[in-house]
């Protein structure tokens, strides 16, 4: 099956950003949110991100109208009904996403390809409330979407070959790198990135080091672009706490188990650069 029509469930960060790449991709994309409000704002962001290309001269004016005239927003999953392949961008609630697949597997064509987004829960828990759960896999994309090359394709014991192939397929359209992953908890990147920034939090509390020495030992000794505690203020320390969390709970393993200090900062609402504050201070 070649993909012409994509649907996105979500018009938030990750949601606003995979509309954005596949419809400057050219593909025709509709992206639902749960009310107007909130799909407004998910598509003023769009509108803002191509104004700025277009002001820096990586964009033209008609390139610009030529990538908006391809999306389409709407409150009503119905629109879904006649997309090729339809992402699931929602929140990391696995009781709110079942209940999305379920109805995308009501109103979808039989051959349509469901695919979420999720960072760290489990697919096959979502593609086994569908009628076609060989059609159901993971495209793990990353943040920010338009600036970040890789997509983790994440099959499941019954994802079908066909289903993996196209999901591929699809996310080198995009100028995506593809990594194939088993449905595990975290899969690759924050399989591995979740235990480090946890360390470094312990680290901290431990009162082992500074937390700009953290830092900087990080970016100095292992030449990362960003240390992990301030990469955690990036991440924003809820989600950070949120995924180690759905990591611990899927498969028990220590190294996914949350220090105190990032539930006391959670708690406080510390979130890191979206609230101001978190290991830093940051203008807002």
């Amino acid at each position: 099956m070649k993909v012409r029509k994509v649907g996105v469930v979500g018009c938030g960060l990750m949601g606003s950003g995979i509309t954005q790449v596949c419809a400057q991709s050219g593909y025709r994309v509709v992206v639902s949110e749960t009310n107007d409000e909130f799909l407004n704002k998910g598509l003023a962001s769009i509108r803002s991100t191509l104004t700025e290309d277009v002001a820096r001269g990586k964009l033209s004016p008609q390139g610009k109208d030529s990538i908006l005239v391809r999306i389409k927003g709407t409150t009503n999953t119905r629109d879904f009904s006649d997309c090729d392949l339809i992402i699931e961008a929602a929140s990391e609630n696995m009781d709110f996403k079942k209940k999305i697949f379920v109805e995308l597997d009501r109103i979808c064509r039989e051959d349509t390809i469901l695919a979420t987004n999720t960072s760290s829960l489990s697919v096959i828990d979502m593609a086994m409330v569908t009628t076609k759960p060989d059609k159901v896999l993971g495209l793990h994309f990353f943040n920010p979407v338009r600036v970040m090359s890789l997509v983790e394709v994440v099959r499941t014991i019954v994802t079908s070959d066909e289903t993996v192939e196209i999901g591929k397929t699809f996310s080198e359209s995009l100028g995506k790198s593809v990594v194939i992953v088993k449905d595990t908890p975290g899969f690759i990147v924050n399989s591995l990135l979740i235990p480090f920034l946890l360390n470094a939090i312990c680290m901290l509390e431990a009162d082992i080091a500074s937390k700009e020495d953290i830092d900087t030992a990080i970016n100095l000794g292992l030449n990362h672009p960003m240390g992990p505690l301030m990469l955690s203020d990036l991440m924003g320390l809820d989600t950070l706490l949120l995924v180690a969390d759905a990591q611990y709970e899927q498969s028990k393993d220590p190294k996914y188990w949350a220090p105190p200090l990032l539930r006391k900062m959670v708690t406080a609402g510390w979130l890191g650069r979206k609230t101001g504050k978190g290991f830093y201070e940051y203008a807002l």
